[in-house]
């Protein structure tokens, strides 16, 4: 099993991300609204220290999604990773996500996997 994860930049594909995520089979995720170290920077008061800092992440934006799912299968995993490059395409392109997965051990409660 995998933890798959996702932190969504370009909220406004949330819906065409979740659609392709059932369309390849995963049915259950948990969404959360996340901020970046950028923004939590920009929102701290003018700090001399932080100046320098805030500048690099000027161009972040206001806040992300984070997608959880656990997957059952690596087909599923690479499968849902396709989906997601096929929505928002070159993901090395700065402001557009970042996606991962996790090897799990044990997962407790939850049983239609």
């Amino acid at each position: 099993m995998y933890l798959f994860v996702l932190v969504l930049n370009k909220t406004e594909l949330l819906e065409d991300i979740l659609e392709k995520l059932v369309e390849v089979g995963i049915t259950g995720a948990t969404i959360i609204d996340s901020t970046g170290m950028g923004r939590a920077l920009a929102d701290i008061d003018n700090d001399t220290l932080l100046a320098g800092i805030r500048s690099i992440f000027q161009y972040s934006r206001p806040s992300n999604k984070t997608i959880f799912s656990v997957i059952d299968s690596l087909d599923k995993k690479d499968c849902a990773a396709a989906a997601i490059k096929e929505v928002l395409g070159d993901m090395s392109k700065p402001g557009v996500g970042i996606m991962f997965t996790i090897p799990l051990e044990d997962v407790i409660g939850l049983n239609h996997i």
